[in-house]
């Protein structure tokens, strides 16, 4: 199949780009994509969020309402529920969320529901990149024969390609201009096209040798830092024992100018990709019959965490003589990192509902989250008017817009899982 014409219409950016999903994922990369002269089309099935695309207002962090109505009144994005306008779209780019079962099965129910919906749009010479986070195989043995059913062959009459999302929500530094994109075709042609592509929105876009190649690259990644996690945050529960600071610890340690990385321990993992990715990659070698015991051993002790925390709580307030069920405590910060109003997989979720089993009296207090669902129960933010009311002050997410030395000055307890309070001195202070 040749890709003159594709080829073309990419270097002269007088093309139309669909994305499937237009959350944190696709509206950061449709507006780099807009603000290089390219037509982009969201596809949502969320009627709220096409309205709000429509009028220009982001409900993506990382986008700015201004950013995006100026694209919008430009005529360069363009949010619909209209399915067979894909179509009309030069290339198609999947960016559907791959959640996990309760069972740590992927769930890659959105990606067959948006690869039956494109093969029934599809067309000759599109080029197709799935962005979703998988297990390794799904460009090739799942998503390509959906698309296959239109008729149309990958190679022949369509191109087909997979890059994984790289997004870090609320990260100031790196965005998706200037982080580098990975892309891998089924064939030559299709990953040279992903690549041209994504070279007019990114600095700097890698190729690599096949689809499958591309897959594992983001849980590589993903699964080096759960690992890490993992290794640190037993580490903390060692130092524990043996009464030392684990970081003053890891502070001396990260002088060392090579060979050694810092990894922070926290209350558990929390977001879109750590909690999750590890698991595609677990879960694919268990097809083939590998046992993955670095990725198992991680999930398993990140996964305490929460109730590691829940332990020391009920032990730093059995010895300030006090029974944690009834004591009344505010969780302060529940996303699942700093700055972001993202809860998802937040460790705060699985300690406030192991919590409520011990019979506290629980608050929380976040500024990016007016309200938690948890297990079906309402929780309203109950902000820090009343902080000295409380009996233990559980700081789970380090927001910077948290006033650390009047959250000091107000509270009787503190336990600070993220060393946030570091540079005050207080036996009100007791760290993870």
């Amino acid at each position: 199949m040749k890709n003159i014409e594709l080829k073309k219409k990419i270097l002269d950016r007088n093309l139309n780009i669909g994305i499937i999903g237009f959350g944190y994922v696709g509206m950061p990369l449709g507006v780099e994509f807009a603000l290089n002269s390219v037509n982009v089309l969201a596809f949502e099935t969320d009627i709220k969020k096409i309205k709000n695309v429509n009028s220009g207002k982001s409900y993506v962090i990382d986008i700015k309402d201004e950013a995006l109505s100026s694209l919008v009144r430009a005529g360069k994005i363009k949010a619909t529920g209209d399915f067979s306008k894909l179509k009309n779209q030069d290339a198609v780019i999947i960016c559907v969320p791959t959640p996990l079962r309760k069972s740590k099965d992927p769930d890659v129910s959105y990606i067959v529901s948006a690869a039956k919906i494109l093969a029934n749009n599809i067309k000759k010479g599109m080029l197709v990149i799935l962005e979703s986070t998988t297990y390794p195989g799904t460009t090739n043995e799942l998503v390509r024969p959906i698309l296959e059913e239109s008729g149309l062959k990958a190679g022949k009459d369509f191109y087909l390609a997979f890059s994984p999302e790289r997004v870090d929500p609320g990260n100031k530094k790196y965005g998706i201009k200037n982080t580098p994109k990975v892309v891998g075709g089924i064939d030559r042609e299709s990953g040279d096209l992903a690549k041209a592509l994504y070279s007019i929105a990114v600095e700097k876009v890698i190729k690599v040798s096949n689809c499958e190649t591309a897959e594992i690259v983001k849980l590589l990644e993903n699964t080096f830092r759960a690992v890490n996690i993992a290794m640190i945050n037993e580490m903390a529960m060692m130092c524990e024992k043996l009464n030392l600071d684990i970081w003053e610890i890891i502070g001396a340690a990260k002088t060392k100018p090579f060979g050694f990385m810092p990894f922070y321990p926290g209350p558990g993992i929390g977001g879109h990709c750590i909690p999750l990715d590890p698991h595609y990659l677990g879960w694919k070698m268990k097809m083939l019959n590998f046992e993955p015991r670095f990725i198992e051993l991680s999930g398993a002790i990140n996964s305490t965490m929460p109730e590691h925390i829940i332990t020391r709580l009920y032990m730093l307030m059995s010895e300030r003589k006090k029974a944690l069920k009834g004591s009344k405590v505010l969780v302060l910060g529940t996303a699942y990192k700093p700055d972001i109003s993202d809860d998802r997989e937040s460790p705060a979720l699985d300690i406030i509902s192991l919590l409520e089993k011990t019979g506290a009296n629980i608050h929380y207090h976040d500024p990016y989250i007016p309200q938690l669902n948890i297990n079906g129960k309402i929780y309203k933010d109950s902000g820090l008017n009343k902080l000295s009311s409380y009996d233990c002050v559980l700081l789970i997410t380090n927001h910077s817009c948290f006033d650390y030395e009047y959250i000091l000055k107000k509270s009787k307890l503190i336990f600070d899982t993220r060393n946030a309070f570091s540079r005050f001195k207080s036996n009100k202070i007791e760290k993870l």
